[in-house]
């Protein structure tokens, strides 16, 4: 059986330099497939205070503030061709 290891503070170097870099391309790989999948821009003018608390939920929740809107919007914006496009 195997122990996980807490999870690194802010400012501590990791004990495994390679494992660390590992993690870093399996992290850019996932990114690069999710913009992959949202190829399209949206751009929208909120007042800044509006901004300062999306931004704070989405900390809250622990979410990107993109990912948290994508998933506002398909809520709000179904398909309604039977999840064809």
């Amino acid at each position: 059986m195997t122990s996980s290891k807490p999870p690194r503070g802010f400012a501590e170097r990791p004990s495994d330099a390679d494992a660390w870099i590992k993690t870093a391309d399996r992290n850019e790989r996932s990114a690069a497939s999710k913009a992959e999948q949202c190829t399209a821009r949206l751009t929208i003018d909120v007042t800044p205070d509006l901004r300062g608390r999306i931004k704070i939920i989405a900390f809250r929740r622990g979410v990107t503030v993109a990912d948290m809107l994508r998933d506002l919007l398909a809520r709000e914006f179904p398909r309604d061709d039977g999840g064809q496009s």
